[in-house]
């Protein structure tokens, strides 16, 4: 069974879970399934690592699993309308996969979430998107004919799925957002598996 890599970076729980739905669209095409995995975080002081494997949740990424995997998901949260320190840190170290074409002609795209409505969403997926394109990646958003793209009133956008975690800081996907994420998840698996024939 071919595998999607789906990693992701989540603090607050908000970009887990739409991870998971991600992985439940790719799930839906037949011979696909979803690898979840997640950076570790970095830390100011240099001289702390990370535990080997997370307390919770997916484990960490391997260099391996880029190799493995037929395409992949990223995930961030916004940080002043771009991605995350763990996920810009980890792609800063793919320079030998970046020299030897790990991921390149591999369909690839990119998921976040923010507090407010207008946090940064579009310009942290089209930040995500950019060490992508360097890998050689396809890079596969959501189109219009997605009827739910047209009528949300919470995230989601034709770069990648999205959620808005509010002011409360819900992590809970609306059923826009969640069902954006499967149709994300099932374009990128479909995709990897047409160029696989």
């Amino acid at each position: 069974m071919a595998e999607i890599l789906v990693l992701y970076y989540s603090r607050g729980g908000s970009v887990a879970r739409l991870a998971r739905q991600i992985a439940r669209g790719i799930g839906e095409v037949p011979g696909m399934s979803a690898r979840l995995r997640t950076v570790p975080p970095v830390a100011a002081v240099t001289q702390t690592s990370a535990p080997p494997v997370p307390d919770d949740g997916a484990p960490y990424v391997e260099i391996s699993d880029l190799a493995e995997c037929d395409g992949i998901v990223l995930g961030s949260p916004t940080r002043f309308g771009n991605m995350a320190a763990p996920v810009k840190h980890f792609l800063d170290g793919l320079g030998a996969e970046w020299v030897n074409g790990t991921l390149a002609g591999k369909p690839a795209a990119v998921f976040t979430s923010t507090a407010s409505m207008h946090g940064g969403q579009e310009s942290t997926l089209l930040s995500m998107q950019i060490p992508l394109l360097h890998h050689g990646c396809l890079i596969v958003g959501i189109p219009f004919t997605e009827p739910a793209l047209s009528h949300t009133t919470t995230g989601g956008t034709p770069y990648g799925a999205s959620h808005v975690a509010g002011a409360q800081d819900d992590p809970q996907p609306s059923d826009d957002e969640a069902h954006l994420a499967r149709v994300l998840g099932r374009r990128v698996a479909d995709i990897a598996k047409r160029l696989a024939q």
